[in-house]
Formats: structure tokens, sequence, C-alpha cells
């Protein structure tokens, strides 16, 4: 069922035998892919687990401390001459980031493939291996310490399972978007899934609707302390609630502290915050702002009024297309898409399959 890879030795004889089945046969090279890991006290996921699921095999469950650095690995995952197949694949991005150090390549997110197949949206992968292989699994392992060791048979049992049936689902998938004609419309919103790996947010400050009304120097000054904070959580490693939350982040900027021992007194709670930047943030919180800094994007007012009632229209044109279509309406468009669009803007989610099936429905 899995067999374990915990050295360099047989974690690239691995790799190699993959690449050679791949050269060797006719067949799409692909691979299923999940990792697990654990998000407690650091900002980056502590990868524990890496497993690899080829058709028709055992899995591979690879041990990422005793293998590193995993640059086969790296090179497999930015390679478009392998699909990788995933369920629900976001979280599991970022915690290959480090390894990939770009988008993942040729991926398939078995989830999004099932809401363009029309078998709803966010199915989780119990459910899905149920409804197209007719196999039932458990998953009883979920909340587990993942970096232990030794892991329990159950744990090995779970992570192999995680990848075992990736492969036959992305061969049912393939055939219920083929004859849907969706496969094209799937695979650019798993490229844009790939793509948002691990990007910095540029404008973290604009989900503080509650400032949507601040004057435009406070809502810079936001962005700036928000830029600051999430460069550090980085650089140390630390959840970036550790080192001030939001409600801190608002009062820094709305009544900024004039001395030094006062910007101490304020963040004498925060868990993570190192003393040595006490300085640097000071500093930051009261360096004047450049014409570029005042050059952002304000932050959204929540939709009211006639705005709202363009909303409602919106949606309910929306819906009627995505009955037309077969289709999740969040998957059609989201809330967040669909609010952008009645403020004018432009979400890049439109310049895609989106735009061109919902054009008519979006000019009301």
């Amino acid at each position: 069922m899995y067999e374990w890879l915990d050295s360099p030795a047989a974690f690239e004889a691995a790799l190699a035998s993959l690449d050679a089945g791949s050269r060797a046969s006719d067949d799409l090279a692909r691979v299923g892919l999940d990792t697990e890991f654990m998000r407690v006290n650091t900002f980056y996921p502590e990868l524990a687990l890496v497993q690899l699921g080829r058709p028709n095999e055992v899995a591979w469950l690879i041990d990422p401390k005793p293998c590193a650095p995993l640059d086969a690995l790296g090179a497999l995952l930015r390679s478009p001459a392998c699909v990788k197949i995933m369920h629900s694949a976001s979280e599991d991005l970022v915690a290959l980031a480090p390894i990939s150090q770009a988008p993942l390549a040729a991926l398939f997110d078995t989830q999004i493939a099932a809401a363009f197949a029309g078998l709803g949206a966010g199915l989780g992968y119990q459910k899905l291996v149920a409804l197209e292989l007719g196999i039932d699994i458990e998953k009883g392992e979920t909340r587990s310490d993942w970096l232990r060791r030794p892991l329990s048979a159950d744990q090995l049992r779970y992570a192999a399972i995680d990848v075992l049936h990736l492969p036959a689902l992305h061969d049912a998938l393939l055939g219920r978007l083929d004859q849907r004609n969706m496969l094209d419309w799937c695979q650019e919103d798993c490229d844009r899934l790939a793509q948002g790996f691990d990007a910095d947010d540029p404008q973290p400050h604009l989900s503080f609707t509650a400032l949507s009304k601040a004057p435009v120097d406070q809502q810079a000054r936001l962005r700036r302390l928000l830029l600051w904070r999430d460069a550090l959580a980085r650089r140390i490693d630390r959840p970036r609630q550790w080192i001030f939350d939001n409600a801190q982040a608002t009062s820094l900027i709305e009544t900024p502290p004039d001395q030094l021992a006062a910007l101490t007194a304020r963040l004498t709670g925060a868990r993570s915050f190192p003393k040595r930047e006490l300085g640097s943030l000071f500093e930051l919180l009261g360096a004047p702002l450049s014409a570029d800094e005042l050059l952002l994007p304000p932050i959204p007012a929540p939709i009211r009024g006639e705005a709202e009632r363009t909303f409602k229209a919106l949606r309910e044109r929306v819906n009627a297309r995505a009955i037309e279509l077969d289709l999740p309406p969040g998957l059609l468009a989201s809330r967040r898409v669909l609010e952008a669009q009645v403020r004018g803007e432009r979400p890049p989610e439109l310049d895609g399959w989106r735009g061109q099936v919902l054009g008519q429905a979006l000019e009301g």
C-alpha cells in the first residue's frame, strides 16, 4: 500500500523511477500529491510528510527532513511535463512553497474539477471517492501530530489513502469534464490557484472594511504597518497575529504612540513581538508618507443602499446563468467578484472564461 522513504538515496531512486516510467509509457505522466503539515506557532507550515501516488502502484511516503533538501521534488513540482493531482490544494501549496520556489505547474485539483463536473461545490475527498469510485474510506487521522516519529500504522495508512485514489479520480473527472466541455475552464481555475501559491498580498488593508471612511493617510499608514508585520512574521517565522493582532494594528494607526515607552507598553500583550524591533516600528509609525504610499486603493465601503440593490439584481442574473450552465453559483462568481463588479472594478477572474459566459449578465 505504501513505501516509506527516509533517506536521500531512496527518495532520489523513487523519483528517478517515476521519470523513467513516464518516458517509457505512452500514458500521461501524472502523480497524486498531498502533504501533512503542522501550523500552530509558525508563519510557514511545518512540512511533516509528502505523499506521492502513482496509478495502480503503492504510495510513496516521503519523510522530508532526512530526505532534504528535496531539490528533485522541487523540479517535479515545477515541471509542466507531469500533472500533479491534488484535492483542495490551497493549504498544501503553501506548505510546498519553500520546495517548489515557484507556482506548481500542471496542477489538477479534484475538488475544483468536481464542481465543474456537476458533482457539487466544496466536496471532501472522502465523499468524492465514494461518489466516483464507489470506495468507502475512513478519515480518522485528520488531527494527528504528523511531526512525531515514528508515525503509527493508522497514520501511515491514512496518508497513503490520501493519494492512492487521486489518479483514478483524475480519470473519472476528465471524462465528465470532457462531456461537459468544461476542461479548459477547470484548468484555468487550477492554474489560477497555483499562481497564488504563496504570494504576498500587496494590499492587506483592504480587508479592514470598518475603516472604509478613514482618511487616506490613515489607510496608507495601516497598509504600511501591515506590510511591515507580514515581512517580520515571515522573517522570524511566527504567526502574524502573534506579532500584533488586527485590533492592535488599528489602534496603532488611529492613536500612534508619541514615545518609545508608550509603544512598548502597548505591545506588552503581543505573544511574539521581538523587543529588538521596537525602535524600527516606532520610526515606521512616525515616518512621513511618500507620494507613492498615498496612491493606494481605498478600503471598499460595505455594499449598502442602491449599491446593495444592484448587487442583488446582479446576483440573481448570475444565479440564473449558473442554472443554465449547471454550475454552483459561487463557482461562477463569488460574492467578492460580484461586489467588485458593483463598485466598478474589474476582478481578474473575469478576464477568463467567466467574463465570456457572464458578459450579458454582468451588463444587466
